[in-house]
């Protein structure tokens, strides 16, 4: 199976085929496993590919022995990527996909999302912010629109399993608008269900406030993204779900302190990254 956005039928003046998607050469920006994920042009256009080759019966009982279900390939992110569309949720805009096999372990797949231009993520966005603050408008329509996702995800059944700032892109120069579009991005391992169960809920919130404890932020505003969150009085949230929110908070910190030195070192590596870049 295929399909393609009539912007991809041909590349390089041939017709496109499955084969054809397996074998592009681009910029790789990750390779884990038997899946990589490459940028290539086409029509004077950037897209980003992610090939999956068969994931191996070895990591399938793995995850089934941990009571998870597998991702096979990249059905999953296309589920995904249709759904949080048909909610109004922005994400990278879908171009094309295919799949073969009947082998679980050896299947091939591929999805194919446009390039989204001159944005950043929302963990380079907020690298400075402890020593230079951001303006005061900005922060709060961020943790509203970071809340108004989180809130529809949970309650259309939808948990994303990577919930972190990293994952949520914009573009900076928009941000001045009244209503400027956040991007969710990575949607390789989302889960869709009837009904969001209450412990991958508590993992997803707990990824976000782990992978923020390094913004700056303050209690109030955290206090601010739960009231947006669950939609009513701060008092009455903290009331009803004060185990909820506990569970959340401890799963956070041991997260903080489970990963500390490889995020520290990320978090300063990138912190210089972007300072050359602007000085340059």
């Amino acid at each position: 199976m295929i399909e393609l956005s009539p912007d991809l039928s041909t590349i390089k003046g041939a017709p496109a085929t499955f084969d054809t998607f397996l074998a592009l050469e681009g910029e790789i920006f990750r390779r884990v496993g038997e899946r990589k994920t490459l940028r290539f042009v086409a029509g004077n256009r950037g897209y980003f590919i992610k090939i999956h080759t068969g994931v191996g019966w070895r990591e399938i009982f793995k995850n089934l022995f941990q009571g998870r279900l597998p991702v096979l390939g990249a059905k999953n992110e296309v589920r995904a990527i249709e759904r949080l569309t048909a909610l109004g949720i922005e994400t990278t805009p879908l171009a094309g996909y295919g799949w073969r096999g009947w082998n679980p372990a050896r299947q091939q797949s591929f999805v194919i999302t446009e390039e989204l231009t001159d944005t950043v993520t929302l963990e380079e966005l907020s690298i400075d912010w402890p020593s230079k603050p951001p303006p005061l408008a900005l922060k709060r329509a961020l943790i509203g629109k970071i809340a108004a996702i989180a809130k529809t995800l949970h309650e259309n059944g939808i948990n994303h399993r990577d919930f972190y700032v990293c994952h949520f892109n914009l573009d900076p120069e928009t941000t001045g608008k009244n209503d400027f579009p956040l991007y969710l991005m990575d949607l390789h391992r989302t889960q869709i269900r009837a009904r969001t169960p209450q412990r991958w809920i508590i993992k997803d919130i707990a990824g976000l406030h782990f992978s923020s404890m390094d913004c700056g932020l303050t209690a109030r505003d955290r206090l601010r993204f739960i009231r947006a969150y669950r939609g009513k009085p701060l008092r009455a949230v903290l009331a009803e779900e004060k185990r909820f929110w506990k569970q959340v908070q401890k799963r956070a910190r041991k997260l903080y302190d489970a990963h500390y030195k490889r995020y520290k070192a990320r978090y300063e590596e990138r912190k210089r990254a972007l300072s050359s870049r602007s000085c340059g």
